[in-house]
């Protein structure tokens, strides 16, 4: 049985050394004994539960679930399974899918001023730990929107280290100026004798790119390197340091060339947005995911419904306080970022707008864990039931959109319905009536399924 044991206990950080992807990847097989076994039985029956399939108004009182591999298999009262399946006896607790969170930077576990001086490997070693924390807060699928943590999907799909189903968007591709751009103002950029790279760019954290030519050169690079869907920079932002929140990034013409090209890759273009300026101009040429979007206006959340796109939506990245290592400035840029919170999320209900579920939270371990505060957050205008679709059957329409750069392929997530990815939680209290149960996983998380393998079972 799958262990819930930190990595950390075992000393798999001992050695470490090379970039992200060749820390996740090399030598794993040995490192996880106890979470490499494959479970004796193919089967696994679930008895004495109530469910929430993520598309029900209301649970599914008494029931069973039949997972056989990876998928389920049959959801019905009192269904049986072979002598040799594992089973697991609910007692009456509430049994729902795996948690999904649609923005995320597994990678980004230190102030925005330490990563221009980190080792890759240290950067590597925390993104392990971030995607087993993750995956024991109870998400069994995330996107991760900007970085390059290719080798460490690897891993994780290898069954060498836990962590989420990701899809990813590799590096994001920023302006000169934009957002991704963190060079020191000492060091010219390359057009005008400065490096090839970046520090962030070595770190595949982003591409600098300016002018359709090198739009083009950037998303090409990113699905050569196993981007699922591409991530741009359209607008100023909270934690960049050369662009103001004001501002709009990119021409029309650069974005127009970046969905394009994406949309030839059979995927869809997702942009960092807060302006209503900036998030018009996005949705006009062709953008299918806008990613914060705070201060758009009303006629801008219309043509976002007209045009058929995303929001993505992040309340505690708001709501909490930015870790030490961000200036003042930046503290500034998220007050100002909050106080439009309100607004965009009154329109999108009004205006019936595909809402994702997203969180956002970078600079530290431990402010990852605030994650979990997007079930409470939503609370000022989101009923439970919204808040429970969202993270699940809602999340997981967006998650389809990148179609056939899907890793994954077409088998569902976000629901407890037959055929779906088993990826599913077992737990104390039912977030129908209170979504805080979920903000404390160590507590009131008795099982923790992704791909039908057990992480966590106290109900043993």
């Amino acid at each position: 049985m799958f262990t819930s044991e930190p990595l950390t206990k075992r000393g798999f950080l001992a050695g470490a050394a090379g970039s992200v992807g060749a820390l996740a990847v090399g030598g794993g097989a040995a490192l996880l004994p106890a979470r490499a076994q494959a479970q004796a039985s193919t089967q696994t029956l679930i008895t004495n539960v109530r469910v929430f399939d993520g598309k029900s108004d209301a649970l599914i009182e008494a029931t069973s679930v039949l997972i056989e591999g990876n998928r389920i298999k049959a959801i019905a009262p009192n269904l049986d399974a072979p002598a040799d399946a594992v089973r697991i006896d609910g007692g009456g607790r509430v049994l729902m899918p795996g948690l999904t969170d649609m923005h995320t930077h597994l990678v980004w576990n230190v102030g925005p001023f330490e990563l221009l001086g980190a080792h890759a490997d240290y950067l590597g070693a925390l993104t392990l730990l971030d995607a087993e924390a993750t995956l024991m807060r109870g998400y069994t699928s995330i996107r991760d929107i900007g970085g390059g943590i290719q080798g460490v999907i690897q891993a994780i799909d290898e069954g060498r280290f836990p962590g989420p189903r990701i899809q990813s968007a590799n590096a994001a591709i920023t302006m000169t100026a934009g957002h991704g751009d963190f060079r020191n103002r000492n060091v010219p950029v390359r057009a005008f004798g400065g490096p090839t790279e970046s520090e962030l760019q070595r770190l595949g954290f982003v591409y600098h790119a300016d002018g359709v030519p090198e739009m083009l050169s950037a998303a090409r690079e990113n699905m050569r390197q196993g981007a699922n869907f591409l991530k741009i920079f359209v607008g100023g932002a909270v934690s960049g340091i050369y662009d103001p929140l004001d501002i709009a990034e990119y021409s029309p013409e650069e974005i127009a060339a970046t969905a394009g090209e994406a949309e030839r890759w059979n995927t869809y273009l997702a942009v960092h947005s807060y302006t209503d300026r900036s998030t018009r101009i996005a949705l006009e040429q062709g953008a299918k995911s806008i990613e914060h979007g705070n201060l758009m206006s009303e006629a801008t959340m219309e043509l976002l419904v007209e045009k058929g796109a995303w929001l993505s939506t992040q309340t505690a990245l708001f709501m909490s306080e930015l870790p030490d290592g961000f200036s003042d400035a930046q503290k500034d840029r998220q007050k100002k970022a909050a106080e439009g919170l309100d607004n965009m999320m009154t329109l999108a209900k009004q205006y019936g707008a595909k809402i994702a579920l997203s969180s956002d939270m970078v600079g530290s371990l431990e402010t990852k864990a605030e994650q979990l505060k997007e079930f409470t957050w939503r609370t000022q205008w989101f009923s439970n039931l919204e808040i429970l679709k969202q993270t699940t059957s809602q999340n997981a329409q967006l998650w389809a959109m990148s179609g056939p750069r899907n890793p994954y392929g077409d088998t569902p997530i976000g629901v407890i319905e037959p055929e779906a990815y088993a990826d599913l939680l077992i737990m104390e209290g039912n977030p129908l009536e209170d979504t805080s149960v979920l903000t404390r996983p160590e507590a009131n998380l008795n099982v923790i399924m992704k791909d039908g393998k057990i992480y966590k079972n106290t109900l043993e």
